[in-house]
């Protein structure tokens, strides 16, 4: 057994996977999950676990090149947009609805337990080297 990192399996198997420019929907509960991608829920309960442990331990894993959120974030999740602009410097907004269009395209879905609107943002991976 793993005693560092990320230890879901299902998880750390999907990220192991992924290459240059692949994409990486985290989500809140409520977020459409699109067909085609893999999805990893990790959704518990209501809260648990929290956006900000998913896309922080998610860091901690991956090197991102890129992320895009909700312009929408900005006025109805304050908090979630505090932690997207401390993550992601040069983070893109877009309309919710061009959100999910973007998400369809995306090789891995990560399903949080967050319950606040708009707690999502789409990585673009990055390489190491």
């Amino acid at each position: 057994m793993k005693k560092a990192g990320i230890l879901n399996r299902h998880l750390s198997g999907a990220l192991a996977e992924l290459g240059h420019g692949d994409g990486v929907l985290v989500c809140d509960a409520g977020m459409p999950i699109p067909d085609g991608p893999r999805v990893v829920d990790l959704a518990f309960r209501a809260g648990v676990p929290s956006f900000a442990e998913v896309v922080d331990g998610l860091l901690a894993e991956l090197v991102v090149e890129g992320a895009t959120a909700a312009a929408e974030v900005r006025e109805a999740n304050p908090a979630a947009a505090g932690l997207l602009d401390g993550r992601f410097p040069e983070l893109a907004l877009v309309p919710h609805e061009r959100l999910k269009e973007l998400s369809a395209g995306a090789r891995l879905v990560v399903r949080t337990g967050e319950a606040r609107p708009y707690a999502n943002v789409l990585l673009r991976c990055g390489v190491f080297f």
